[in-house]
């Protein structure tokens, strides 16, 4: 009786015990998991995003895309957005710096980010390298944990830079940044390779998508909506 009366005392106990003693379950282990980690979109509205695909045009898509995933985002994740080819330049070097934060990395920040995607339009270059400078530069400041990078692009770097240089420099001195890259309706071997190594390299993880669906899989994916999806990945060229 004494035996039946211990177990049913811990079985009353063990939440609040849990609690107190910050005792995790699966689901309180996911969300200090997110809490630990930084999340950073970097958004291509370079002028190809304005071509149609299946009757739509990408950004319309990417935009789609976007506005059904945040709401799905827990509100405790730290997210934050940067956005490239928003603007062009008098010069070409102008344009190769058009790279914006939009929405800096905090917490309940879905609707934040999909306001300032509603007032962006593409237009220009494709700086994907210095994207990646400035974010891992200044985006992260101040933050000493992981740092989490998802990359969707519909084109390769075309601002004479290497986002996988960049990448391979890059992880001699910090092991705290991971990118993963969502290859979107790109055909050329060159930029998929590119693209590749610069996930590959940092540990993050590489998708192709072609259409809606398999971008909302993709993006889903990254950030771990969902656990039931499958990415076509590209052998790895280095």
């Amino acid at each position: 009786m004494k035996k039946l009366l211990l177990i049913c005392f811990l079985i009353i106990s063990l939440p609040v015990f849990a609690e107190v003693y910050n005792v995790y379950n699966q689901d309180n282990y996911r969300i200090a998991q997110e809490e630990s980690e930084r999340t950073l979109f970097i958004l291509d509205f370079s002028n190809s995003m304005s071509e149609y695909l299946d009757g739509q045009s990408k950004v319309d898509m990417m935009l789609d895309t976007m506005r059904k995933l945040l709401p799905s985002l827990n509100p405790r994740s730290f997210i934050g957005l940067r956005v490239y080819g928003h603007k062009m330049g008098f010069t070409p070097f102008d344009s190769c710096r058009a790279s914006s934060l939009l929405v800096p990395i905090t917490t309940s920040n879905a609707a934040a980010i999909d306001g300032a995607l509603a007032k962006t339009h593409p237009r220009g270059m494709t700086p994907i390298t210095y994207s990646l400078k400035q974010a891992v530069k200044y985006d992260f400041m101040g933050f000493p944990g992981k740092k989490h990078i998802i990359l969707l692009t519909d084109g390769g770097e075309n601002c004479d830079e290497s986002p996988c240089k960049f990448v391979m420099e890059l992880i001699k001195i910090r092991k705290d940044v991971k990118i993963d890259v969502i290859a979107f309706n790109i055909n050329d071997e060159d930029d998929l390779a590119q693209l590749q190594c610069t996930s590959l390299v940092t540990g993050g993880k590489f998708y192709t998508a072609n259409t809606a669906a398999e971008l909302a899989k993709s993006l889903q994916n990254s950030t771990n909506v969902s656990k039931e999806v499958e990415a076509k990945i590209i052998p790895n060229r280095y």
